[in-house]
């Protein structure tokens, strides 16, 4: 099916011209249009992978009733398309997100058409995201930010080290009892430490070599209260000063690699892995809502 979604893309992306010339008249009309010509697209696409998997006669076929099938299709597909509650209404809002005009003002429109409207409707096409990753990141997405207002570190950089560090959400820190801990940046219970603690076996790299050791584990109350000990311990721990400093630059591979360098783990491809992880979560974060 992805090659009719890039079809379906590409047959869109060509009338883009004329949506970014009705955008400056009629910015939500302009919008709801991109949506439609979007759904009836994909509604000739099915009625024709519906076709294809249907057994002709082959005794009365040939280019006429073809063309007159296709041209059937396409009168179906019209009237399937705009209905409410539809996709259509679906990929409206996408639209909207994606070109980060709330109000679609003329104003807003104009400044914005040039680029969004080439990017939403690719990234709609391919959007081909695991919902456990999509669930991960709008999951943790409030409490990122409001640990990134408190260090200057992105939230994307915090909810790909908390996606690295548990597996997004597979594999988070539990107590014997299988209790949460909401630790899902694996930050160990230092002797300062004064809250709750679960002791997990975990997979420490000494001299290099790979040894299995039990260490205590801090333990949290809700998500919101890791991702603040996070932000807490990042900020105030000379250790890490740099590490906030590349993160505060944008620069996702001298974050990954400063935390790596300054301990945070022994695994010696904590780096690279991290990095990549930051990567995904951009990229799927620049497709949802």
């Amino acid at each position: 099916m992805s090659s009719s979604f890039q079809s379906i893309s590409g047959q869109s992306l060509g009338s883009l011209d004329q949506l970014k010339a009705q955008a400056s008249r009629d910015p939500k009309g302009s919008v709801r249009e991109t949506a439609k010509q979007f759904e009836s697209l994909f509604m000739q696409e099915v009625m024709k992978s519906m076709r294809a998997s249907t057994l002709s006669s082959g005794m009365l076929d040939n280019n006429a009733t073809q063309l007159g099938t296709e041209m059937l299709d396409t009168q179906f597909a019209g009237k399937l398309t705009g209905l409410p509650g539809g996709l259509s209404d679906a990929i409206t809002r996408q639209l909207q997100r994606q070109m980060g005009v709330q109000d679609l003002s003329p104003e807003n429109i104009k400044k914005n058409s040039q680029t969004t409207l080439a990017q939403a409707l690719p990234a709609l096409a391919t959007k081909g995201i695991p919902n456990h990753v999509q669930g991960f990141i709008q999951k943790h997405d409030a409490a990122a930010r409001a640990a990134s207002a408190a260090t200057g570190i992105p939230a994307s950089f915090m909810v790909a080290q908390a996606a690295h560090e548990s597996g997004w959400g597979k594999r988070e820190i539990t107590g014997a009892d299988g209790s949460k801990s909401y630790n899902v940046f694996g930050i160990k219970a230092t002797p300062g430490w004064t809250g709750k603690t679960v002791d997990v076996q975990t997979t420490e790299v000494i001299n290099g070599q790979a040894h299995k050791v039990t260490a205590k584990f801090r333990a949290y109350g809700s998500y919101d209260e890791a991702f603040k000990d996070y932000a807490k311990v990042i900020s105030s721990n000379e250790r890490y000063a740099k590490v906030v400093a590349q993160a505060q630059n944008g620069n996702a591979a001298g974050f990954a690699r400063g935390l790596q360098q300054a301990g945070y783990a022994t695994d010696p491809a904590y780096a690279e892995k991290l990095a990549k992880v930051i990567s995904t979560t951009q990229r799927v974060q620049s497709t949802l809502a």
